[in-house]
């Protein structure tokens, strides 16, 4: 028995000593494993032009500083599957330093290094789709912790950072906002937070979606359609742009937006700029267009002399001078001693200014003269002879001016000329919409890259023969004294709060030059009509708002470059309004306009906006970077305006520095939060700042 025992106590011992044998076999295999695929990672992770590493297999990039501080992470060539990448072969190498990257039958990529500046290195990158089934997509983690990202455009929710915001794929072409993901004004360009900014090629049919999924991603897509994007500059889709990278946002910011605007400017052009910011915008009210008359433009501009207290400026008639639009011609019935009136506005102290669109409306004598001579946009795969036709505010059926077409701009300007002459009109104001008011099957004499680029074509036709003042929509910075136009908005407090973030939004993306609506608002949506559904262009102007609502509405024009008015402050009777208005305009012209004046020359020879986010003070301040309901004029003026219904107080943050209160006068030191601030409904809360030396 004894024996027996110790032969099993043998067999128990044997059994784990292999089974500790095993583990430990197990444990090395996944260890050298696990080094081997860490030590294939190393190598797949290659460094790039000293800071940039990219995993060729996982087709993920690092994009880090000087002191190797990881600044972005991105995932590339997301719609391939994981697949090896090999270098390029010599006849689709480029000669320019780019490495060349490609994954068989799939895509290729080039990668290459830019220096803006010393402290500004930039890296390009270049996809070529090589197959259908590849469309080239990137993405970039936009999650809390990754920065905050601004520009693009005014998105459809509004929000301000653009990370807050979830949308899929949509077009990077202009709209209306509340139909389509982008608003009228955009430009390619992105900046984080972080210190990272992209800009994309104008040439790649670009696709934006953001935390799609809730993908904590912002993402860029190249591809082809049938509308935005149907014109194929390539055969399969590329997408093309750069990544700048600097330690300091706001340097980073100068240095990606500067521009000079000076070039080809008069003083003619200047004064017109001093004009807008000095004077209000008179827009002559009218009802569909039957309101519309001499005398209408007359007896307007009487109230305004009347008031007593506000300056006369530029009075603003829209396309109803016409009896259809497109006739470019005035209508008499209407307007039967327009010279006679327009020499007393002019003596007086006004301009007069036209709107003029690109649309010529089926019902105008203009409509058959220009298909015969075909300079109109006609229809995709058909003959040119037959014109797409589409719908813009009150006209239900209009074909387009082919402005690619060599004939089509001197055909127009002749025109404009001729009415600019005759009754000595000081300017126009472009309103061509934006480009889904462009017909659906649109095809011009000359390629386009994407709609939008009609636009710009339009416009710098134009502003070198007549007097441009403003433009409803761009991609690209018009020339001055051109001002581009907030997107319309609803007469409502959330028309409101859209002022100040397509503000902060259109100057970031390098618009200095920006004009609102009236106050007010640009129309009013009916109870019963959805946001998403009802779109401004086919919407009158609103009746008079209420009356709160006007006020704070005007405290808040009273900051901006220019003021506009379709209501007159007269309209309701009441002291209240008539005092705070006055009070504003004081305000305006003591401490508003020379400050305009004074950070003119950032705007003319650096793009910076006038009208500028916190960060542009401190981007080092992260309470600065989420601000979107205060602005700051240049560096000197802060504004906190109420943007709420019934609201008497409200949180504001002041930057660093010392603050001069504009209620009280008391001072304030900065970086902190003022909580439960208040603003009586007939004042505005603005701060002034003062001297750095400055105690209290």
């Amino acid at each position: 028995m004894f024996p027996s025992m110790l032969k099993k106590k043998k067999k128990s011992k044997d059994f784990k000593i292999k089974a500790f044998v095993a583990c430990l076999f197990l444990i090395i295999v996944f260890l050298v494993g696990y080094a081997y695929i860490m030590y294939n990672q190393q190598v797949l992770a290659r460094s790039y032009f000293d800071r940039v590493k990219f995993n060729k297999g996982q087709r993920v990039i690092g994009i880090y500083n000087e002191k190797g501080m990881l600044m972005v992470t991105g995932h590339l060539g997301t719609t391939m599957h994981s697949e090896k990448a090999y270098h390029c072969l010599t006849n689709n190498t480029l000669e320019d330093g780019s490495v060349c990257l490609e994954w068989d039958g799939k895509a290729r990529m080039y990668l290459n290094f830019q220096e803006l500046s010393p402290s500004v290195p930039c890296y390009t990158i270049r996809w070529q789709s090589l197959s259908p089934d590849v469309l080239p997509t990137d993405c970039y983690e936009s999650f809390m912790g990754q920065g905050h990202w601004y520009g693009g455009g005014l998105t459809r929710g509004g929000n301000w950072p653009l990370e807050t915001e979830s949308f899929p794929f949509a077009p990077f072409i202009t709209g209306d906002a509340k139909r389509q993901q982008w608003g009228n004004v955009l430009k390619r360009y992105f900046i984080s937070s972080r210190g990272i900014a992209i800009q994309v090629d104008e040439k790649s049919p670009f696709y934006v979606s953001m935390n799609d999924n809730k993908s904590g991603e912002m993402c860029f897509r190249a591809k082809h359609d049938h509308f935005a994007f149907v014109n194929r500059l390539t055969p399969l889709p590329e997408l093309s742009y750069r990544i700048c990278t600097s330690d300091n946002m706001r340097q980073l910011h100068q240095q990606m937006t500067q521009q000079s605007l000076w070039d080809g400017l008069k003083e003619h052009d200047i004064n017109v700029v001093h004009s807008l910011l000095e004077e209000p915008v008179w827009q002559i009210p009218s009802s569909g267009g039957k309101g519309i008359t001499g005398d209408s433009i007359h007896n307007y501009t009487e109230r305004v002399i009347a008031l007593g207290f506000l300056r006369l400026g530029h009075v603003l008639v829209n396309e109803f001078w016409q009896k259809h639009i497109g006739d470019f011609t005035l209508e008499t019935e209407r307007f039967p001693n327009l010279e006679e009136t327009v020499t007393i506005l002019h003596r007086r102290g006004f301009r007069i200014v036209f709107s003029v669109q690109p649309f010529i409306s089926t019902d105008s004598d203009n409509f058959a003269q220009s298909v015969a001579k075909k300079l109109l946009i006609y229809e995709r795969q058909s003959e040119r002879s037959i014109p797409a036709l589409t719908r813009y505010k009150s006209v239900a059926s209009a074909g387009v001016l082919d402005i690619t077409n060599n004939a089509s701009i001197p055909w127009l300007t002749e025109k404009l000329e001729k009415i600019q002459k005759t009754y000595k009109i000081d300017g126009f104001y472009l309103d061509f919409g934006t480009s889904q008011n462009m017909p659906h099957y649109y095809q011009c004499n000359k390629t386009l890259y994407n709609p939008d680029q009609y636009k710009t074509i339009f416009t710098t036709a134009l502003e070198g023969v007549i007097s441009v003042i403003g433009v409803s929509s761009a991609v690209t910075v018009p020339r001055p004294p051109a001002f581009v136009s907030l997107p319309p908005v609803n007469s409502s407090w959330e028309g409101l709060r859209t002022v100040v973030t397509s503000a902060l939004t259109y100057g970031i993306i390098g618009y200095p030059f920006i004009m609102p609506g009236p106050i007010g608002g640009d129309y009013l949506l009916p109870p019963s009509a959805s946001n998403e559904t009802v779109s401004f262009y086919f919407m009158e102007e609103p009746p008079l708002p209420d009356q709160e609502l006007y006020l704070r509405w005007m405290q808040l024009a009273t900051f901006l470059p220019v003021i506009r008015f379709t209501h007159l402050p007269s309209e309701y009777k009441s002291e209240l309004i008539m005092e705070a208005v006055k009070e504003l305009t004081l305000i305006r012209q003591k401490a508003v306009i020379p400050l305009l004046k004074k950070y003119l020359s950032d705007a003319m020879n650096e793009g910076l906006p006038l009208i500028r986010p916190l960060w542009m003070l401190d981007a080092q301040d992260t309470a600065c970077l989420y601000v979107n309901d205060e602005f700051s004029i240049g560096e000197n003026l802060i504004v906190a305006p109420i943007l709420d219904k019934g609201q008497l107080q409200r949180e504001v943050y002041l930057p660093q520095g010392v603050w001069k209160d504009g209620i009280d006068g008391s001072l304030r030191k900065g970086s902190r939060w003022i909580h439960n601030y208040r603003v009586p409904e007939d004042k505005v809360a603005y701060f002034m700042k003062m001297p750095d030396n400055t105690r209290f």
